[in-house]
């Protein structure tokens, strides 16, 4: 064979295994099951909802009210962290509270971070302070741009019970609207299930951890347990690093796709969603020069070559690489067609998933060069040099 046909017989080979050998990364129905109340409680556990917000004047008219609003038959509270705002974000959270009523707000505001915090887990850090003063047995971590529907916290809550779960996470629906968060969006829900396979992360026992942080429900004893947030303080991807802790300190974590719970912030722009990706695509590779090289040439490989060699094996003849980058290619659209139907998005967007593959390839290399600048992490105008690699470690996967 031809070293084009031996490069598509690679793609393909990777391409069957990540269909069959992968979690089954690209099935789109984790979920949380339909709600059943317990029948043997005489109380629903008492659960503080943390938001820490940074900025976020413009997100809050459609989050809050959705989390003051909550139907949750025990009692609740929100603890909103005004995390150094300049536009407003605490009065307008009190503002809200005043008009919509619902569960009791308390604005709380945390001060600068200590060296060695990223901020937003320093605002969590005085928030989960501020509820552990009403003895929660849940603490419900959501951020800012976060939607919840009516019912939401209610079905965390009775989730976690029914499966024995410390840690209840939900991808949350982000918002797909402009043309780049068409192409960009469902594309990269897909690349995290295959890099954290959902299915692998709700086994027991199970090495694979990750949760979404814009909605996390944490038994407030795993998160001493775990010594969250103090223990992933440096995080820049705090999620997974959030569910690596308390796997590591015994606990059963689930992630899965929501029904409703959606994230309100727009991404209009290419370079909205590229700031998004390359905030923390390197700290996911752990600042590492030879992992990044060998995600490029994954990259390649996997999403790059079924096309190029289809392409290059109809041009010259080639028969081989012609018809194993055209299967390839045909695997790779397939199993992006649940991503899409979840969004609701028109399935003819799957196979131009090699031109958006390639797009999150520069990304990745943007944030590496990012990094070597000096500009490192950001979040909400804050920069970070060199989080903590070892707490945002890839996971290790069956």
């Amino acid at each position: 064979m031809s070293a084009v046909a031996w490069i598509a017989a690679g793609s393909l080979a990777a391409w069957l295994w990540l269909l069959l050998g992968q979690g089954f990364f690209w099935r789109t129905d984790v979920r949380l099951p339909p709600r059943r109340d317990p029948a043997h409680w005489t109380r629903w556990p008492a659960v503080c909802v943390v938001v820490p917000a940074r900025d976020e004047a413009a997100m809050l008219p459609e989050s809050l009210p959705s989390l003051l609003a909550q139907d949750y038959p025990g009692r609740a509270e929100v603890f909103l962290v005004d995390d150094g705002s300049t536009d407003g974000t605490g009065e307008l959270a009190r503002a809200l509270a005043e008009r919509h009523g619902g569960l009791p707000l308390t604005v709380g505001s945390p001060g600068e971070p200590p060296p060695g915090w990223t901020g937003k887990l320093w605002a969590v850090r005085h928030g989960i302070g501020l509820a552990r003063a009403r003895d929660p047995e849940y603490l419900l971590l959501t951020d800012a741009d976060i939607a919840h529907g009516p019912e939401s916290l209610r079905e965390l809550v009775a989730a976690a019970d029914a499966g024995g779960f410390d840690l209840v996470s939900q991808m949350a629906r982000l918002r797909v609207r402009s043309v780049w968060e068409r192409l960009v969006v469902p594309a990269f829900v897909y690349f995290f299930a295959q890099l954290y396979p959902f299915r692998r992360i709700g086994r027991k026992g199970a090495r694979t951890a990750a949760a979404a942080g814009g909605c996390v429900l944490l038994r407030a004893d795993a998160a001493e347990r775990a010594r969250i947030p103090d223990a992933i303080r440096h995080a820049v991807i705090d999620d997974v690093a959030l569910a690596r802790a308390v796997r590591r300190s015994g606990g059963h974590i689930w992630l899965g796709l929501a029904e409703r719970v959606d994230s309100v912030r727009p991404y209009p722009r290419l370079a909205d969603l590229w700031r998004m990706v390359s905030r923390s695509a390197y700290a996911q590779l752990r600042h590492h020069p030879l992992l990044l090289a060998g995600t490029v040439a994954g990259l390649a490989l996997v999403y790059l070559a079924p096309p190029a060699t289809l392409v290059a094996g109809l041009t010259t003849g080639d028969a081989p690489a012609a018809t194993m980058g055209g299967l390839a290619w045909l695997l790779m659209t397939a199993t992006y067609l649940p991503m899409l139907r979840y969004y609701r998005q028109p399935l003819w967007l799957a196979p131009l998933l090699p031109g958006t593959a390639f797009l999150y390839l520069l990304m990745t290399v943007d944030s590496a060069v990012q990094h070597y600048r000096g500009r490192g992490s950001a979040w909400k105008g804050r920069t970070y040099a060199r989080p903590d690699a070892t707490a945002e470690a890839a996971p290790e996967q069956r």
